[in-house]
Order: structure tokens, then sequence, then C-alpha cells
């Protein structure tokens, strides 16, 4: 593009003058005797012009692709030096080629839209291939550290990049919102961080704040800056060998002998506007659709309907939209929520109904068109007839648990001797910043002996805390020259709990070979 425009001015500037109407050419019969004679430079400025004609044409004339993994393996773009963490991750994902079908198959119905979305904002391609690293594209995919969705938000990084998180609704598992956000994270990091996209990348893993911190300290030390360079965590100096190992796979699949299952490069899915809550079994029948379906289209939804703020669109197969579209032209917007007739009685409140049939005030006021939460005995109410949390039995058990609303536990912690932000941060699982934010302190502050910090943690109803995770029940057999005492002591538990666990009498003295049930925590022992 740079010669293009190098070229149109050295025309300009030579004279040739170029306008906007058509160059019309008249063929007539006469000799060549019959024209003036060209100069040399309106010779080159002809070819020149024809040059550049050619070269327009080649811009524009890009190929067409039936696969959208061979339309990301035209385009990518990013340098992948043959070092030892991609070689080993490379190798990694080469002998597992049944991942890489289930990657194809998971991806089938947003990769396309990924992509279209990426080359939107002239990102590299390589970013599309991101929540394969991320989450291998399950929409439903949540880790220990509350990220959610297939590109894996935590939920304050989802708050700062505007993604609704509420009772109704996480939208770090909306495929079209979560990919907006994650590209705008993308692009913040890519200004932030210096042009430097493999920065960008390592700081969508462990955070700005890290990899600046790790440029500030190679700069100090007159040391490169890229991200070969930097000190970074080790999860993070794999992440980014992770996307470059799949890239390398992708551009070089026959060498490696692997194979991308096909997925048809045209959009399959299209947002649709509902205008108002809806029931999602009900908009299932509608588009003819199983349940388990639209929730894979649609995991953003935490219960059986979308929330009555909004938003109130579905991403629907193409081949469907007609039909759920004529469907929902016939139904009002009452009649798209379930509902049973309740009386007031007393003692009721908005948010003691909604208690009660396991929805939410919200939803109740929209149904009835209430402008307040003032409701009298004897008022008769509309009340969604709910299944409260996702549990049809289509949904797989990982669904269930992915939209399981999220709470918050507010821990104190007194500070210890040789405590630091980082060391409290990491024991927590929550970032510098948001201890310094929560605590008002900077980033770098000094602690000191028993200062009193505010920890506020993410937790899933049904996600249990990492303590609790690491708990196990064991069979412990019984030593000779066992005693209660020695065994609480070497397991980290008390006499009284074992008694309890296993019903025995404190008294008695324990045989050889007695089996005892012991319920322990693994990092404790």
């Amino acid at each position: 593009m740079k010669k293009s425009t190098a070229l149109v001015a050295a025309l300009l500037v030579s004279g040739c003058q170029m306008t906007d109407e058509p160059h019309i050419v008249e063929i007539n019969e006469q000799t060549p005797a019959d024209y003036p004679a060209a100069q040399p430079y309106e010779v080159v400025n002809a070819l020149t012009l024809d040059a550049l004609s050619e070269q327009q044409a080649d811009l524009e004339e890009l190929p067409v692709f039936d696969d959208v993994w061979e339309r990301i393996r035209y385009q990518l773009s990013i340098p992948v030096p043959q070092n030892r963490p991609i070689v080993t991750e490379r190798n990694y994902y080469n002998k597992h080629q049944r991942y890489l079908d289930r990657i194809s198959k998971r991806a089938s119905p947003y990769l396309y839209y990924i992509v279209e979305e990426v080359e939107k904002r002239q990102m590299p391609i390589e970013l599309a291939l991101l929540p394969i690293v991320e989450s291998a594209f399950d929409p439903f995919g949540y880790s220990h550290r509350s990220a959610s969705g297939i590109w894996q938000f935590m939920p304050e990084t989802g708050e700062r990049f505007n993604l609704k998180q509420n009772w109704w609704y996480d939208g770090r598992r909306d495929i079209v919102e979560s990919t907006r956000a994650a590209l705008d994270y993308l692009s913040y990091l890519h200004k932030t961080l210096e042009g430097d996209w493999l920065n960008a990348i390592a700081a969508y893993n462990s955070g700005e704040g890290r990899v600046s911190r790790a440029i500030q300290k190679n700069r100090k030390k007159h040391l490169p800056t890229d991200f070969w360079s930097l000190d970074l965590p080790k999860e993070t100096t794999a992440y980014v060998p992770k996307l470059l190992a799949l890239a390398d796979l992708l551009k070089r699949q026959d060498e490696f002998k692997v194979k991308w299952d096909p997925i048809v490069n045209a959009q399959v899915v299209d947002v649709v506007d509902v205008g108002s809550q809806i029931d999602l079994a009900l908009a299932a029948e509608m588009a003819g659709m199983n349940i388990t379906e639209l929730y894979r289209l649609n995991p953003g939804f935490n219960r059986w309907a979308t929330d009555p703020d909004g938003p109130h669109t579905l991403l629907l197969p193409l081949d469907s939209i007609e039909q759920f579209s004529q469907q929902l032209a016939k139904t009002d917007h009452k009649q798209r929520i379930r509902w049973q007739h309740y009386t007031v009685q007393k003692g009721d409140s908005l948010s003691v109904i909604a208690s009660r049939f396991d929805t939410s005030t919200q939803s109740i006021q929209t149904l009835n068109e209430l402008d307040s939460h003032i409701i009298r005995v004897g008022q008769a109410l509309l009340v969604p007839l709910s299944e409260g949390n996702i549990d049809n039995e289509q949904l797989t058990a990982k669904m269930r648990k992915a939209t399981a609303p999220t709470k918050k536990q507010t821990v104190h912690y007194r500070v210890k001797k040789g405590d630091t932000l980082w060391d409290i941060s990491n024991a927590h699982d929550v970032t510098i910043q948001q201890l310094a934010n929560w605590n008002k302190l900077s980033a770098n502050a000094i602690l000191k002996l028993n200062q009193k910090l505010v920890i506020h943690k993410t937790l899933q109803d049904n996600q249990p805390s990492r303590l609790a995770q690491s708990a196990r029940s064991i069979t412990y057999k019984v030593r000779k020259g066992d005693s209660l005492a020695r065994i609480a002591s070497k397991f980290k538990v008390s006499v009284e709990d074992i008694v309890k666990w296993n019903k025995i009498d404190s008294q008695k003295y324990l045989q050889p070979g007695q089996k005892l049930k012991l319920n322990i925590d693994v990092k404790r022992t």
C-alpha cells in the first residue's frame, strides 16, 4: 500500500492528471502515422498506471475459503521462533489429535464470528486461536480463580470491560459480548505495552501491571524488553508459546500430519432482538431447538429466562430465525414468560414472593407492570413459573455448575512478619492491584506487622473454597504402636473428629489392621 501511495505521488508531480471520470478510448481505423509520436514520459506514465491498476486488483482479489481454519492459516503473521518452549507445546498438541478434533467441534458455532471481529479491527488473526489456550472453546469453562467463558474473564476484569454480571446473566460467558470485551482488552494492552503483541498477549494472562514491571526491570538493566527476555511467571512463559505453537501447527499442518476438522467459512448464527424477557425453554420451542442447543449458543444466561432488564438478544442458527420470528410475533409479551396467579398475603413483600418462587423482584415487577415495590394484601399478581436454576435434565452437570451464581466472601487478614502484597495476593487468588485498591494502598506499599487488610473473594454457590477443594477422605490402616493422639497429630486433625467420623470409643485401644476413615486437608499434611 505504501508503494502504491508513493507511485501516485510521483504521477502527480510528473504532471499526470487523474480525474474521477472514466477514460473512454475510441478505436478508429487509422494508421499509426495519424497519431503524434508518444513522448518518453508519457510511455512511463502509461506503464505506471497499468502497474497500479494491476496492484490494486491483486489487493482486492483475496482468496475465498470454504474452511475457517484455512482462512486463519492464510493470514497468520506473527513470527514463530523454533525455540524449546514452542517446540515443547507444539509436540504436545501434535500428539493429541483427539483434542484438536474436540476443539473444532466446540468452535464450530463461534469461530467464524470471532474471525470476522478480529479482521474488522485489523488485529493479528492469531488472536482468534486464543480461546483454545484459554478454555479449549468451552463456553462453560470455569477456573478455580473464578474465570469464566471462552475468553476466561475474571469477574473484576469483566466489570472493567462492561460485561454485565448478575443473578440472571453473566456476560463473561456470552459469546458476542465476551468477544467484544476480549478484543477491547487486547487492543488496550497492545497500546499500553508499546505496540508489542506478544507482550499484550502475555499481559492478557497475567495482567498489564506484572508485564509492565518486568519491562521496567529490564530497562533499568539495559536488557531487551521483548516477551522472550522478560522475567514472568511460569504460567505466562508457557501461555504465549502455546498460542504460537497452535499457529505453527495450523500453518504447517501437512508437515506435522495433523488434521483440523473443517469449519464452514460462512455465517451460521445471528443475533435476534427479542425485545423483552423470555422463557428460554419457550424460546427453544419457538426456534425448533432443544434447550441444550439454545444454551450452548447463549451460555451467558444463568436462569430459566433472560434478564428482565436485558440483554434481550438471542444467538440463533440462521435456519431457525424465520420460524422463531414468526412465532415471536404471535406471542404477547406477557405470554413470553410462563406464569401463575398469586394473591398477596399478610407479611408478603416482592422480595419474599420472589424468594418463595425462586425468581427476582425485577421479574415480578416487569410482568405486572409495577412502578414500585409497594404491594397490598389481597392484590392479584402474576408470578413467573420458573425452574429456578438451570436444572433441566438435558443440561450437563458442567453447564449447571458454570451457571451457578457467584457470591462474595470478605476475608479479614492480619499482616504477619515478612508479608508482602504479592505474598498475600497470591495466597488468596487475587491481584496485587485489587488488594491495594480494597485497602487504599499503593501497589508497592510496605506493610506493617499486624496491619489489618480486607480481601474480597468471589465464590460460586457450588464452587468450594480452595481449602475445601484440597479436602480428601482417606482410609487409614492402624499400625502397631498407633494411638488416636498419634494419628491425629500425623494428619493434623483432632482426636474428637476421628472418634466422630468412625463412631468409636475413645477409651478403647486401637487394634493393628483396624481401618479408620479420616477427612484430611492434603495441603496441610
